[in-house]
C-alpha cells in the first residue's frame, strides 16, 4: 500500500474527538450501545431483579421477627413495667369529678339553684357517667359483664357491673343534687396493673388516724358479714376545724369505699372502675370549704404533698 494510502486509512478509523456535550447526552442516552445512564437495558434489569429479591426477604425476615417477638414478649393487654418498676408505682391515688374547667384549680363553685350557675358541673359529670350507662352497647364489653358481689368474685376474663342506681339521688336526672345545693362528687381510685389491696377488716388493728364513724362503721358490717369489710374504705372530712363544721352531713353511695371484689384490675375487655359519690347533704353556702377525702387500704401510702391516697378539692355555693 502506498504512504499516501495509508494515511487515509488511519484518518478514517481513528475515533472522532466528543464534546462535553455530546458526552452527556451519550450518558443519558448512547446510541451506539443503547445504554440508559450507563447501563444497557440488560443490566437495568438485572439489577432491578436482584434489589427485588433482597429487598423483599430482607422486610420478610423482618416482619418474621417482629410477629415471634410481640408473640412472646408484648401483649397489648399486659404492661411490660408493673408497680415497683413502672411509673405508677404501688400505690393508687385518688381522684374527683367534675373537674373544674382550669387544670390548676381544684374549686368547684357555682351560685344558688339556677340551672345556667350549675350545668358546668352536670354536664361534666354526665360526660363522665355516659361510659357506665352504655357499658351494655360497647364492643365486647357487654358479654364481659358478671354480676359480683363479695361472695361471687368474677371468673378470670369478666369484668364486675357498676350498678348505677346505687347513686341515687346523685344521679343525672336528679341534676346530681346540685340544684338543691347539695352537690354530690365522685371519687375513683386509679388503675394499678395487677394491684391488690391489703384491706382494714379486722376491728382489732385499725388504725387510729382513721375517723371513728368510718371505724364504727367497719365494726358493724363486720359483726354482720365479714367478708363485707373487704373493701378500699372512703372518708371525706372538712381539712381545718371551721371546715369540719361547715362541711355538713356526708354520705357515701352506694357505699363508704370500694368493694374489693373489682380488684385486681386486669385491663380486661370491659372493665370499668367502681366509683363512690359522696353526698354532701347539707354544706354551708357563702364560703368557701376545703375538703379532703382519702382511701384506706394497707398498703396505700397517705401522703398529702405527694397526693397519694388523697384527694383535695373545695366547694363554695353562693
Amino acid at each position: 500500500m502506498s504512504r499516501k494510502g495509508l494515511q487515509e486509512f488511519e484518518i478514517d478509523t481513528k475515533p472522532s474527538k466528543k464534546t462535553s456535550k455530546q458526552k452527556f447526552n451519550d450518558f443519558f442516552y448512547n446510541e451506539d450501545t443503547g445504554a440508559i445512564l450507563g447501563r444497557t437495558p440488560q443490566s437495568w434489569a438485572k439489577i432491578l431483579v436482584f434489589y427485588t429479591i433482597f429487598y423483599a426477604a430482607l422486610i420478610a425476615l423482618f416482619s418474621i421477627c417482629m410477629v415471634t417477638f410481640m408473640q412472646q414478649f408484648i401483649n397489648p393487654r399486659v404492661p411490660r413495667l408493673q408497680q415497683d418498676y413502672g411509673l405508677i408505682g404501688t400505690s393508687p391515688g385518688l381522684g374527683f369529678r367534675p373537674l373544674p374547667e382550669d387544670v390548676r384549680s381544684t374549686l368547684i363553685y357555682y351560685k344558688g339553684t339556677g340551672y345556667d350557675s350549675y350545668k358546668y358541673w352536670e354536664n361534666q359529670l354526665i360526660d363522665f357517667l355516659s361510659v357506665y350507662k352504655k357499658k351494655g352497647q360497647t364492643a365486647g364489653a357487654g358479654q364481659n359483664i358478671f354480676n359480683c358481689d363479695f361472695r361471687n368474685p368474677p371468673p378470670h376474663g369478666k369484668v364486675c357491673d357498676v350498678d348505677i342506681r346505687g347513686w341515687e339521688p346523685c344521679i343525672d336526672e336528679n341534676h346530681f343534687s346540685f340544684h338543691k345545693s347539695s352537690p354530690c362528687i365522685f371519687l375513683k381510685l386509679n388503675k394499678i396493673y395487677g394491684w391488690r389491696p391489703e384491706f382494714y377488716n379486722d376491728t382489732a388493728n385499725l388504725p387510729e388516724a382513721m375517723p371513728v364513724d368510718l371505724q364504727t362503721h367497719i365494726r358493724n358490717i363486720t359483726a354482720f358479714n365479714r367478708d363485707y369489710a373487704n373493701m378500699v374504705w372512703v372518708s371525706c372530712h372538712g381539712e381545718t376545724p371551721a371546715d369540719k363544721e361547715n362541711i355538713g352531713p356526708v354520705r357515701y353511695l352506694p357505699y363508704p369505699g370500694f368493694p374489693g371484689y373489682f380488684y385486681p384490675y386486669e385491663n380486661a375487655e370491659g372493665y370499668l372502675s367502681p366509683l363512690v359519690a359522696v353526698h354532701l347533704e347539707r354544706p354551708r353556702t357563702g364560703i368557701v370549704i376545703n375538703i379532703e377525702c382519702r382511701a384506706w387500704a394497707r398498703n396505700i401510702k397517705y401522703d398529702r404533698r405527694e397526693r397519694l391516697g388523697v384527694v383535695h378539692f373545695e366547694l363554695m355555693i353562693e
